[in-house]
């Protein structure tokens, strides 16, 4: 079998997404996910100009070869560009190759390790009865566990947080220019243990909760976070200061026994190492689309099991359903599975995006269809071309910009 067309598809049915599309000689075909938030189209060059011209002609059933030859021989290796692309080859060719079998990926990453797939929603409000209302709707919807994200007294603009415009229509965090937000340390650590202790009242002890400070706080304000919401049992903290500076999380775990969440914005092992060796982190949070596919995903999670630390891959909407897909095979099949971030997409995006993975009780199943299951509709699909879209800028009181 070989690959005898490579395509890449950008179509924005309320987000933007990148799929790169493989066809082999005997008329299989596979999908990828290539998404980058806020930077579609550097991925989109990548892959045509650098990727797409080196596929033609190779064997599809030659994963991993694939995958190093993509990774080693373009010399200027990591960082998310790079990686999302080969994800998206590395998906693309698991998909055609579990097509070839007549298997759904997750037979041939070792069969199911379990029934059903937990999940956790988002949940957020301007104020705190606001988001308790929204605890709520995710509760009924089914989800067994639920992150809390609340606007802050004296802020504006929170990201993370729903806002509407002067219609009452909510304001997308991304836009075709930045979205300026504000942003205010201390009003944040005083007012995070409020939030908790007012859901908790409301929904009493054993739900699951969960949080997500966005990379914004030093060493000594995420310990000082982490040891205040100790008594709320919190399920995790998630990116509560950059860990690009693993140390910091050396600070942070002697301090508390919070546990925590990190890795959305890592690529590649090279960046868990010191973080999973010394046991600092609970949860990795790295997605199949920004870490290079399933392929190097898998070996981390089988890294991170020697040390007790669970799965938790990153799901967002803007990251495409043939990359949840993929996502959801993986966490079927691996046994330190943890829980999966499921935020559901558009009604469009699920007609561009025919997926064979369902959501029910708050558990996701990626289904039984050969391959991850996943179906692009190109048609509809350029029916809806890219919109630039930014992800909003963090400002100081005093203008400076500030981390995510």
């Amino acid at each position: 079998m070989k690959i005898v067309d490579a395509k890449v598809v950008v179509t924005s049915p309320g987000r933007n997404f990148v799929t790169l599309k493989l066809t082999t000689d005997e008329g299989l075909t596979g999908l990828g996910d290539a998404t980058l938030n806020g930077r579609e189209l550097a991925v989109v060059s990548y892959l045509a100009d650098h990727v797409v011209p080196l596929l033609t002609g190779l064997d599809p059933h030659r994963v991993e070869d694939t995958w190093q030859s993509l990774y080693r021989g373009a010399y200027w290796r990591r960082g998310p560009v790079t990686m999302a692309a080969i994800a998206a080859v590395d998906v693309a060719l698991w998909d055609i190759k579990a097509k070839a079998a007549g298997l759904p990926l997750y037979q041939l990453l070792g069969g199911a390790s379990r029934e059903r797939i937990g999940t956790y929603g988002h949940a957020n409000g301007r104020d705190i009865p606001e988001l308790l209302d929204s605890v709520r709707a995710r509760l009924a919807e089914g989800y067994p566990a639920v992150r809390i994200q609340s606007g802050i007294p004296g802020l504006k603009a929170v990201y993370g947080v729903s806002d509407t415009d002067e219609s009452g229509a909510p304001v997308l965090h991304q836009q075709a220019r930045p979205l300026v937000e504000d942003w205010d340390t201390a009003a944040y650590l005083r007012h995070v243990p409020a939030v908790f202790e007012a859901v908790r009242a409301e929904f009493g002890p054993e739900l699951p909760l969960l949080h997500d400070s966005h990379h914004r706080l030093t060493p000594v304000q995420a310990a000082r976070l982490g040891k205040d919401l100790e008594t709320f049992r919190p399920f995790w903290l998630e990116d509560c200061t950059p860990a690009e500076n693993q140390e910091a999380l050396r600070l942070v775990r002697r301090s508390t026994t919070t546990p925590l969440a990190v890795g959305e914005v890592f690529n590649t092992v090279y960046d868990y190492q010191a973080l999973i060796t010394e046991q600092l982190i609970d949860y990795v949070r790295s997605a199949v689309t920004h870490f290079g596919g399933v392929t190097p995903l898998r070996k981390l999670f089988d890294f991170a099991a020697q040390y007790q630390i669970k799965s938790a891959i990153h799901g967002p909407e803007d990251i495409s359903p043939v990359g949840m897909a993929a996502a959801v095979h993986l966490d079927l099949a691996v046994h330190n599975f943890g829980i999966q971030e499921f935020s559901g997409h558009t009604p469009l995006t699920d007609e561009v995006f025919r997926h064979a993975y369902t959501f029910t009780d708050g558990h996701l199943h990626p289904g039984e269809a050969p391959g991850i299951g996943v179906e692009l509709d190109e048609e509809l699909a350029a029916a809806h071309p890219y919109a630039p879209a930014y992800l909003p800028v963090n400002r100081l009181h005093d203008g400076t910009v500030h981390d995510w």
